[in-house]
């Protein structure tokens, strides 16, 4: 069996459309919008493709239509992006975002998956990203061989010995200085992180169609080209 994890697609479609793997199940952690301009196709996409997933923290803002209070940092990109999804996105769109469970068990060919977004003691929020004390200490009562998240954009595989924890890192915004679109294939219980370029300038085009200011376009651009690298101070 072949299972494609993904992970923090926001909604970045050509990064998404890059990823040309066959597969026999999909499994997803999280964070389908935001951040760019294109969700529905990204939406469209999990709905006919992915077997189990679930919520990210902006998939509940935006499914519960939450505005954007913070004024720094990415927060101006999801706030400049967010009023876009509320304005494209059909009903049914937002109730699939809505319905995805916060975790999830999965079992496939007697291995069992657990899927978070974060960490299982804060499935939105917590970063907690390639620490193996951390996550031994947050596994703690789950029983799982592969533990399946994402937030963190970050790709990183950590044997705890009998579970093993994945991050497939981020489809749509890459925040280890590597721009290229991150995911994982998990075949016959072999564990492979993988990246496939994708067309940056169309998203960053789409990205300016849809009418994000110039100011907070070039953090998104800056994010995109460069793999997530802190921009430098002027």
């Amino acid at each position: 069996m072949k299972i494609l994890l993904l992970a923090d697609i926001h909604s970045n479609w050509p990064a998404l459309r890059a990823i040309d793997e066959t597969f026999d199940v999909c499994l997803f952690v999280g964070d389908l919008v935001d951040y760019g301009t294109d969700p529905v196709p990204c939406i469209e996409w999990a709905l006919k493709n992915v077997s189990s997933g679930v919520r990210g923290n902006h998939d509940h803002a935006v499914a519960q239509r939450i505005p954007v209070r913070k004024k720094t940092g990415l927060s101006q990109l999801a706030g400049a992006t967010r009023p876009r999804h509320w304005e494209i996105l059909q009903p049914e769109h937002l109730k699939y975002l809505a319905r995805l469970p916060v975790t999830r068990r999965v079992v496939l060919e007697d291995k069992t998956y657990y899927l978070v977004h974060a960490t299982p003691r804060d499935p939105f929020d917590e970063y907690l990203k390639n620490d193996l004390e951390g996550w031994q200490e947050r596994l703690q009562g789950i029983q799982a061989d592969f533990v399946c998240v994402g937030h963190s954009h970050i790709p990183f595989v950590i044997d705890l010995g009998g579970t093993t924890v994945i991050n497939p890192g981020s489809v749509g915004q890459p925040r280890d200085g590597d721009p290229r679109a991150a995911y994982c294939v998990i075949e016959d219980g072999q564990v492979s992180l993988r990246r496939v370029e994708y067309d940056i300038d169309e998203t960053v085009e789409h990205m300016r169609a849809s009418g994000v200011p110039a100011s907070i376009l070039e953090l998104g651009e800056h994010f995109l080209r460069t793999g997530g690298r802190i921009l430098p101070s002027s």
